[in-house]
């Protein structure tokens, strides 16, 4: 991992000097673990920036609390790790204007995800300085995936097959929607726990799969994103996992859903689901190298049409060491596929908001076209109960 860092950040020095970049600061976590090989566990949401200032010629520099200095010292690969505290006159914002100078030449920032007290530092600080956007030009790293982080997310399809599974057989009539989730918290966890080893790097990577559980069963099915609850299931419940917050592994996170029925299926379910699945999979025959990212979507709205339905959702996204990465599988997106780009692929149609069918996985382009990274069979699934 940290080799695989250290190689990731020298690309971008180069990148940096082509495009006349003296400095970038990065502050979201996925970047930070994408080059420098650490994250955290209590960053901005609790006031705490962590940031990462790339030079173009010179090592980079990693800025982190004091507390956690200690940890992140042994997870990076990064020589210099200068710390802040929360009292006196050590502070973060110090810390950082020392590692970026008293007049750069100028200064590179993630727009999009840059904390708005980082930006405003910066913007008192070196007022007048044009802020440019660092995103686009580490995009251009991320999106084709090395063999290394393929290999790290053929794990995480593991880890999500043993959650998935976990989950189809805690379904039974009366049993109650946060059992199912406890349930693939420990499977995914005790899978996980097989990759790791209690040394070096690793001994910094937990198993334990975290985050609520995405669940929607009964007639709140086609409601996206509900979290699991103490509700019970009924017979010909409809029930929907979807683990996109959930399957992942060593930061490198996929997409995965499912739909079960409790004991049997109603026509109606069994006709929307099938729907989606046959989306999917016509979504699937589309990705191959050269092909549009559109071109996906095309192909599984074609379904759609074809069975009399419509969907709003976007057929797919790109995935890797953030929950959303570019580029996306739906209209208007032009991207060319190339093999090593990663997506989640999904199928999705919700009926007057009571009824809806939901399948995903995700897959890596390959050469020829495209391989599966997580397995469940793709097919109307009832219960075992």
């Amino acid at each position: 991992m940290l080799e695989e860092a250290r190689a990731r950040t020298r690309d971008l020095q180069v990148r940096m000097q082509q495009q006349n970049i003296s400095k970038a600061v990065f502050t979201d976590e996925s970047s930070i673990a994408y080059l420098a090989g650490f994250w955290g566990y209590l960053g901005i949401d609790f006031g705490r920036p962590t940031m990462l200032v790339v030079d173009a010629t010179e090592a980079p520099i990693v800025i982190t609390p004091l507390m956690e200095s200690e940890m992140v010292s042994e997870m990076t690969w990064v020589d210099e790790v200068r710390t802040w505290e929360d009292i006196g006159q050590r502070s973060w914002g110090r810390a950082l204007s020392d590692a970026l100078g008293t007049s750069p030449d100028n200064i590179w920032i993630e727009r999009n995800y840059i904390p708005a007290i980082v930006r405003n530092f910066l913007d008192d600080t070196y007022s007048g300085k044009q802020l440019h956007d660092i995103s686009p030009v580490l995009a251009e790293l991320r999106v084709i995936k090395s063999p290394f982080e393929i290999s790290v997310m053929k794990q995480a399809g593991q880890i999500a097959g043993a959650m998935m599974e976990a989950a189809h057989n805690s379904l039974q009539v009366d049993v109650s929607e946060y059992e199912s989730a406890l349930a693939v918290i420990n499977a995914g966890s005790r899978k996980a726990a097989t990759f790791l080893t209690d040394s070096g790097w690793e001994r910094f990577v937990s198993p334990m799969i975290h985050n609520l559980q995405i669940l929607q069963s009964g007639t709140d099915t086609s409601m996206v994103h509900r979290r699991a609850s103490v509700r019970t299931y009924q017979k010909f419940d409809p029930v929907y996992f979807c683990f996109c917050n959930m399957a992942q592994f060593k930061q490198y996170k996929l997409g995965f859903d499912r739909m079960f029925h409790v004991d049997d299926v109603t026509d109606q379910a069994r006709e929307v689901q099938q729907a989606a699945i046959d989306a999917q999979q016509a979504a699937i025959a589309a990705i191959k190298p050269g092909a549009l990212a559109e071109d996906v979507a095309f192909a599984a709205n074609a379904l759609y049409q074809e069975r009399g339905f419509e969907t709003g959702y976007r057929t797919g996204r790109s995935i890797g060491i953030a929950y959303l990465e570019a580029p996306e599988l739906k209209a208007g997106d032009k991207t060319v596929l190339m093999p090593g780009m990663t997506f989640a692929v999904d199928g999705g149609i919700s009926i007057n908001g009571t009824v809806a069918g939901r399948i995903g996985d995700s897959i890596v382009v390959t050469e020829t076209g495209s391989e599966y990274i997580t397995h469940y069979p793709r097919e109307i699934l009832l219960s075992r109960g």
